[in-house]
């Protein structure tokens, strides 16, 4: 069966605007997408009629710790940071997401379909981050991929946990230290696995160093926590020392260093924008910075770091980047395309092409100003949500 939406303003973000459109769908995948002009028969099916509303792909955030830590709850629904060990490359996001915690609903209304969600920045190495959707039940039917990145933690947070606990690290050299020897560590257990393998003889089991390999041999993307410009530096020539891909996630002091992260090929999570400075790391929080970065040629997306910003104001963010210079289009493939290319899964997600999951939002608004509200939502081919 197909279902066909017509007449839609379409921004596939991958192309230009179809000023007057439609989209075929086919089970859980775009099997269609072009002007009015080009309809092809439909013999039986479903038939939408936008009536000139914005069709977009389905909005993207691509830095949360959504379904980990959970809504309204305290220590019982927080299972952000694992605080008793600097370096946790075994954790994995998708044994903590409970995919029933209400702000998936929340998100899923407000138009954003996917997700990277996974550990907090307590540790310099924290754990495996989960892209996946935000409708369903089943946590595992849910993945996109898993996992979608390793996550690393600069700056202030693992030097302020374990100061309290007087253990190791208390300074931003131990942090970068510590990700060092881990990752050294794991280029010797890679070697020490192909020699026994050779030789046809069993090597030591290590949990934390199996998590940590597809770094080297799958190109498995790490996200780096990291907020002042000396910590995205740090960033930078960690990453580029073990030839890791990688992004910068917060990148709060990246206005200030644009040009060389431009130069070197960084991507940037820009975010949260709407946020008290509350330590002093954010000392320099502007919603300026994603103009700032696009402008030099940086690769950005914008993100919540939901609960910071709950996830449903993700496009409100995307709208005040825009009232401080970034260009609309770059703000919407910012929540769209460019987080799923960042993460791996623009396969999948993040534009209106064939073959795609129909993942789509219907509005009859701007979506990036505070009064907008889906008409229709879209996940897998099925209606999720419709405006009453």
């Amino acid at each position: 069966m197909i279902m066909r939406i017509i007449h839609a303003k379409i921004y596939p973000i991958s192309g230009p605007v179809v000023e007057d459109g439609f989209v075929d769908i086919v089970k859980d995948k775009i099997a269609a997408v072009g002007p009015m002009g080009s309809l092809p028969a439909l013999e039986a099916g479903e038939v939408i009629d936008a009536q000139g509303a914005m069709l977009l792909p389905g909005f993207i955030d691509s830095h949360t710790h959504i379904g980990i830590c959970e809504d309204s709850l305290g220590f019982e629904g927080d299972d952000i940071n694992e605080q008793t060990d600097p370096c946790t490359p075994q954790l994995r996001a998708i044994d903590a997401v409970n995919p029933l915690d209400f702000c998936f609903t929340e998100a899923m209304h407000a138009g954003v379909t996917s997700v990277v969600t996974g550990p907090g920045s307590a540790n310099p190495i924290g754990g495996q981050l989960l892209a996946m959707k935000t409708y369903g039940r089943f946590v595992d039917d849910m993945v996109i991929k898993a996992p979608a990145a390793m996550k690393f933690a600069l700056g202030e947070n693992p030097k302020t946990v374990y100061h309290e606990k007087n253990e190791t690290p208390t300074t931003r050299m131990a942090t970068a230290a510590i990700i060092r020897e881990q990752l050294a560590k794991t280029q010797e257990y890679i070697e020490k696995k192909k020699r026994a393998r050779r030789e046809g003889e069993l090597w030591e089991f290590d949990a934390k160093l199996e998590a940590l390999e597809p770094l080297f041999t799958q190109g498995l993307p790490v996200h780096i926590h990291a907020h002042r410009a000396d910590d995205i530096c740090t960033a930078m020539r960690i990453a580029e020392e073990f030839h890791l891909n990688y992004a910068v996630i917060h990148c709060t002091q990246g206005h200030k260093i644009a040009d060389v992260l431009a130069a070197r090929h960084v991507a940037a999570m820009s975010g949260p924008l709407i946020s008290e400075r509350c330590k002093p790391e954010l000392h320099d929080l502007t919603p300026a910075t994603p103009g700032i970065l696009h402008r030099a040629g940086v690769r950005l997306s914008i993100i919540t770091d939901h609960p910071v910003i709950p996830i449903q104001y993700l496009p409100i963010c995307a709208g005040l980047a825009v009232r401080e210079g970034l260009p609309y289009e770059e703000a919407l493939r910012a929540i769209t395309l460019t987080p799923a290319e960042i993460c791996g899964v623009s396969n999948r997600v993040g534009s209106i092409e064939p073959g795609k999951d129909a993942d789509l939002v219907l509005f009859d608004c701007d979506p990036l100003t505070i009064a907008a509200k889906p008409a229709l939502v879209m996940g897998g081919g099925a209606v999720l949500y419709r405006a009453e």
